[in-house]
């Protein structure tokens, strides 16, 4: 019943969205200038890949993801070792046809921003619409934890996602919950994909234009995937899968795994959250939910993997930072957080430095800390 709601809201919001002209979404006096810009982009986009790789920051920015120095757009050309595109490379190659590009922007309960919303005034080009609660187990009422293979592989393909497409995902903080949908597509078996170094931020700092989506029809789409999963978990047939899923159980943990490894510690266990989450000492934004930590695990809060413009730090600073938190890059590692999301970020950071077998623990500490027998450490409420 909650998820059938869930479709019909995301329906209604999605149609209020839609209804209002371009110039009500945006500000009264830059909408002549969008439209004037968004023709002016269209039109120099097609020769963009040509002209920046004839240039010195070009060939910087295609170095520093792995990309080769072979002409044209090949998703093969791009290292999987590596988990994050920059914007100019992402610029460079926007047009081409197997490359799908996703905002999965996501925000904390008390952020108050509307993720839909900013995607309908402003995106990247071409970007699709990842909702990030819509794409997930309507079974449970932890949020957006990670969906069943057929229903992931039903929205991806709701989404027009095909398996020989390369992803690159970004969201509206720089790096946030982009990394999470980065380790779904990676626990379901597709590696070609990339988060977006600085996400949009990141785009338009660089000078990168935006545009709006009047017609709607990304997040019809986005819709649509929603809709998809909810027949899925009904027991319904959905039609045509274009995106086939391989499950990949090493990437994901469960409550019992996590508890297994307390009692018997075989993997180090880092924790993203803010040092005061961690700690005790602050609420968590989630009412009802205990504050602390796992007994065992280490606090690596993951604002520490960026730069100050939110890029992804070089691997000899991302290992600084892990080594700082007493965390050893030698042994295995498993990474939680609230609800399963920015412990990605600790994973993507790791993946960096080579350590692509990272677990996350889905539910995170949003689950642990609602099962009322299980240990916590740091929790003031309970001394």
């Amino acid at each position: 019943m909650a998820s059938t709601l869930f479709s019909r809201s995301f329906l209604a919001a999605t149609h209020r969205l839609i209804t209002p002209p371009l110039s009500s979404l945006l500000p009264q006096t830059s909408a002549a200038a969008f439209l004037t810009k968004r023709a002016f982009y269209s039109h120099q986009l097609g020769v963009a890949s040509t002209a920046y790789k004839s240039t010195a920051w070009a060939r910087r920015a295609m170095a520093y993801t792995g990309v080769g120095t072979k002409a044209g757009y090949s998703t093969s050309s791009i290292s999987t070792s590596e988990p994050v595109v920059s914007v100019d490379w992402l610029h460079a190659n926007l047009r081409e046809p197997d490359l799908k590009v996703l905002d999965a922007s996501w925000y904390m309960p008390d952020e108050q921003r509307n993720p839909i919303q900013e995607y309908q005034v402003a995106h990247i080009p071409r970007a699709l619409f990842f909702d990030l609660d819509g794409i997930s187990d309507r079974r449970t009422s932890l949020p957006h934890m990670l969906p069943s293979e057929e229903a992931f592989a039903a929205g991806c393909s709701a989404l027009g996602i095909d398996n020989k497409d390369g992803v690159v995902v970004y969201d509206g903080k720089g790096v946030f919950s982009a990394a999470r949908v980065w380790w779904m597509f990676r626990v379901f078996g597709h590696d070609k994909v990339w988060v977006l170094d600085g996400g949009l931020p990141r785009w338009r700092a660089s000078g990168y234009d935006v545009e709006s989506s009047a017609s709607g029809d990304a997040i019809l789409k986005a819709s649509a995937a929603s809709e998809a999963i909810e027949k899925i978990y009904q027991g319904q047939t959905v039609s045509p899968i274009t995106f086939q899923t391989k499950f990949q159980p090493h990437l994901v943990w469960t409550l019992d795994q996590v508890k297994n490894n307390m009692e018997d510690p075989t993997y180090q266990h880092i924790d993203a959250r803010s040092k005061a989450r961690f700690d005790g000492t602050a609420p968590e934004p989630r009412k009802g939910i205990r504050s602390g930590h796992i007994p065992g695990s280490k606090c690596v809060p993951y604002p520490q993997m960026f730069d100050s413009s939110q890029t992804l730090l070089p691997a000899e600073e991302l290992k600084k930072r892990f080594e700082q938190e007493d965390v050893s890059l030698d042994k295995p590692i498993m990474a939680s957080c609230g609800t399963g999301v920015s412990a990605c970020i600790l994973a993507m950071g790791l993946h960096r430095l080579g350590k692509t077998d990272v677990p996350v623990y889905d539910g995170s500490w949003t689950e642990w800390a609602t099962q009322p027998d299980l240990p916590i450490e740091g929790d003031e409420s309970s001394s």
